[in-house]
């Protein structure tokens, strides 16, 4: 096919048949206007037409053997092929909008940074007050871990240490009259 202009539809139908490749594009070359304009109306969209018309003329090469004229054009035929390239992928997008709609929404990502610097300082906080527990006598430790610490009453620190209840008072006391003195840095004046 070299003079595509005074090439009759029924030819270039035969053509394609055939399996040459230049009818595809005559075809295109004569129609592709109203297969977009087509498309067009049936997407609504310029992209989706576009696309549409892309494919509607990939799809005519693809099953070129089911070419058919009607009245002396192929236009009938073409536009049955559009129709039905639009009808799958408006299915499509259906498709698509509907497993989208299923995914649950996600807000804001939270912002793991303030955790991470919140926790370092809680660390850093614990580890001044473990070195400033680290200065006092382990009979004194033990009674602040029990008792401010673990939230025991007097009397059941004083049941867990097997000492009287004054015993836990003083050390208590004593422990707490320590840590007072002691600066942020866990150094004793």
């Amino acid at each position: 096919m070299t003079d595509t202009s005074e090439t009759s539809e029924a030819d270039v139908a035969a053509a394609l048949l055939s399996g040459q490749r230049e009818a595809v594009a005559t075809l295109f070359d004569r129609h592709a206007d109203r297969i977009h304009a087509h498309c067009f109306r049936l997407t609504g969209h310029r992209s989706d037409a576009e696309d549409a018309t892309a494919t509607t003329f990939l799809e005519v090469w693809r099953h070129h053997e089911r070419v058919q004229v009607h009245d002396g054009s192929a236009l009938p035929w073409l536009y049955g092929v559009a129709t039905n390239v639009c009808r799958n992928l408006t299915r499509s997008r259906r498709r698509h909008l509907r497993a989208v709609a299923r995914v649950p929404e996600v807000g804001m990502a939270p912002d793991h940074a303030d955790a991470v610097s919140e926790r370092l300082d809680t660390e850093a906080r614990m580890r001044q007050v473990l070195d400033a527990v680290a200065q006092l006598p382990r009979r004194e430790r033990d009674v602040l871990a029990l008792v401010a610490w673990s939230g025991l009453s007097y009397e059941q620190a004083a049941a867990a240490l097997d000492v009287p209840i004054g015993t836990v008072r003083s050390r208590l006391s004593r422990a707490r009259a320590r840590l007072a003195s002691t600066d942020h840095s866990g150094a004793r004046p």
